[in-house]
């Protein structure tokens, strides 16, 4: 929590960008379920056979559609472009702003931390390898950057489209809907306790490839002192040690990534069988029709099918090493350390 005060402070001197970001988020949102409306005027109106019927929809979109005929699906295919279009504006927009936003949330805060670095004593500089300090002025204030521009852009659009949607399912059936939001809490936990597994495992990677840098750089680098002490086959130990580390974290990621979209989507199914003999009866009862069910049955399922991206691995950017004293870069430990390899 306080780190994201911290991310908030550079963030609010552009909170008229932020603004109209995430206006355009909520845009996105509105023209999602606009053009899943659709669906009701082409089934009961544009594939009507003779004079259809005007069956209600959101935004009372039915009132603009002719009866039928190829007037419909012209009026249908305008409305679905002009839709699309500008639905496509307001996505450009707001990724645009929210990059323009994270560039300079990063600028600032590379300044502010390059600042503070030149402002540090002497022995500060002698307890921190420079690698470690250039990493964190890179890698580190690059993964804030993708905080802001990517994971908080796509938590406000995709928590504005949940609540359009859930919105118009309401609008729809509000019994079906109730009824829907049983699987809800399944589906959420599976995907944080999938999510929270990868986010692990993408750090463990991560490390492990930072530590793998730091270890060949240390190796190659002092490559006297190795050969002076006989140590190549401690060295090599050590860089294959860590790389087999790196592959049972990516083999792990991958069984978990091959796993999780298909029981999402497999609970899914099920759950829209026990949908369809619920909404049987409510269609029989007259309180919807098919063309209405079909629409009812498009804003669950979006939010259902699991995205190619929820259960990929984080993105780690940059090979910045740990912030630990380099163990050949200082000879004197060097040499007791390859020293325990040495036999007289």
């Amino acid at each position: 929590m306080r780190d994201l005060k911290r991310l908030l402070r550079y963030i609010k001197p552009h909170w008229e960008k932020f603004a109209v970001a995430t206006f355009a988020m909520m845009v996105v949102g509105l023209l999602e379920i606009a053009i899943g409306s659709l669906i009701v005027p082409i089934f009961d109106q544009a594939l009507a056979k003779g004079s259809g019927q005007r069956t209600q929809t959101l935004f009372g979109l039915q009132h603009l559609i002719p009866d039928s005929g190829l007037a419909a699906w012209k009026t249908i295919s305008l409305l679905m472009l002009t839709f699309t279009l500008a639905k496509g504006v307001a996505e450009y927009f707001s990724t645009v702003l929210m990059a323009r936003i994270g560039q300079s949330a990063v600028l600032k805060l590379r300044q502010d931390l390059y600042g503070h670095l030149l402002n540090q004593a002497a022995s500060f500089f002698e307890r921190h390898r420079t690698n470690y300090l250039v990493s964190r002025l890179v890698t580190s204030a690059a993964a804030i950057e993708v905080s802001v521009t990517s994971t908080l852009r796509d938590m406000l659009r995709e928590s504005f489209t949940l609540v359009c949607f859930l919105t118009a399912s309401f609008y729809y059936s509000w019994r079906l809907t109730l009824g829907s939001l049983v699987i809800a809490p399944i589906v959420a936990v599976l995907t944080a306790r999938f999510g929270t597994a990868l986010r692990n495992l993408s750090r463990e990677s991560f490390e492990g490839n930072k530590e793998l840098t730091d270890t060949a750089q240390e190796a190659l680098s002092n490559q006297t002192i190795v050969k002076a002490y006989r140590a190549e086959a401690r060295e090599s130990s050590r860089f294959t040690a860590v790389a087999q580390r790196i592959v049972r974290a990516n083999l792990r990621t991958a069984r978990i990534a091959g796993f999780a979209p298909p029981t999402i989507e497999m609970i899914g199914v099920i759950f829209i069988a026990f949908l369809l003999f619920f909404s049987q009866r409510e269609i029989v009862s007259g309180r919807m029709n098919a063309a209405q069910f079909v629409t009812f049955l498009f804003f669950p399922v979006s939010q259902l099918r699991p995205d190619a991206q929820t259960f990929a691995p984080a993105k780690q950017h940059g090979t910045g090493t740990r912030g630990r004293p380099s163990r050949l870069g200082n000879h004197g430990r060097a040499r007791r350390d390859a020293g325990k390899e040495r036999r007289p």
